[in-house]
């Protein structure tokens, strides 16, 4: 271990930025993720993430096509387009589990095809998509480090101040106004907050990173935490710690960090399932 630790080490200078924006990722999504798990909307954030991927995809077409796409454009077009589809998928929600189904469906898929599809005669922008969709998180910039340690400040603030109406809204919904909670308006804010989130993280980690750290730590330690309120101190602890351990293992063994992080996220989150189960006999 110490060994794969000072080779870790020693790349420092060379992957730093890159790995430090991807433990940032890790916990913002971790928290972020208590509310999208509690509410339910795992799969909404899968189909935002993909709709991100599309936005990124139609600002490399932009540039390709001569319309000077440069890096602010590549910054904002995926965050609109998440923040939008997260916005839709919420107010459809609205009308039923149904209707709320086949609407995040919809969104997975035209953000699928499309994403492909408007870049397929573009082998650059094409590659890029790949990339996206199968996670990379080589390319992170210090701006980027900036950028996701100020979301993740914001979100703690957040929740510091309000942390027992999200848990209401979580919870019981319909508890929320008895208690003078706008559920519409708090419901509205947390749906741009998940695209925002998605659409800024999905450019640096892709699609498979970001959905696998917005729903994986939460089952992780949701057995572990005898109150709901802890998940927002447990759930993103729980993704950093993960996401650093993989990172160093993924360099060591030469593997592809993304996948080893959410691996090892998935097999946690599996032990963290049948101890619940074990515990309710």
């Amino acid at each position: 271990m110490i060994g794969m630790s000072a080779e870790f080490l020693a790349a420092w200078p060379l992957f730093g930025m890159s790995w430090l924006a991807a433990w940032l990722i890790a916990a913002l999504l971790g928290v972020t993720g208590v509310l999208v798990v509690a509410r339910g909307q795992a799969f909404v954030g899968l189909a935002v993430a993909q709709i991100a991927t599309f936005g990124l995809a139609l600002g490399l077409w932009a540039g390709a096509a001569g319309a000077h796409a440069h890096g602010a454009t590549l910054v904002a077009i995926p965050v609109i387009a998440a923040v939008v589809a997260a916005l839709v998928a919420d107010r459809v929600a609205t009308r039923g589990a149904h209707e709320a189904a086949l609407a995040t469906a919809w969104l997975y898929l035209v953000g699928s095809s499309g994403s492909v599809l408007v870049l397929s005669a573009s082998p650059h922008g094409l590659d890029e998509v790949q990339r996206l969709l199968a996670s990379s998180m080589v390319g992170a910039e210090g701006s980027d480090v900036l950028v996701f340690a100020g979301l993740l400040a914001m979100a703690a603030l957040l929740i510091w101040t309000t942390r027992d109406r999200l848990l209401v809204l979580a919870l019981d919904p319909a508890f929320a106004p008895a208690i003078g909670i706008d559920r519409r308006r708090w419901e509205l804010l947390l749906a741009a907050w998940l695209g925002l989130v998605l659409g800024l993280t999905i450019r640096c980690a892709g699609v498979l990173y970001s959905v696998g750290c917005l729903v994986l730590p939460v089952l992780v330690v949701r057995s572990w935490c005898r109150e709901s309120r802890w998940l927002f101190v447990a759930s993103p602890l729980a993704a950093v710690t993960v996401a650093a351990l993989g990172t160093i293992v993924a360099h060591h063994g030469d593997l592809p960090p993304a996948q080893v992080v959410v691996a090892l996220l998935g097999l946690l989150a599996g032990a963290g399932w049948t101890i619940g189960r074990l515990r309710g006999r």
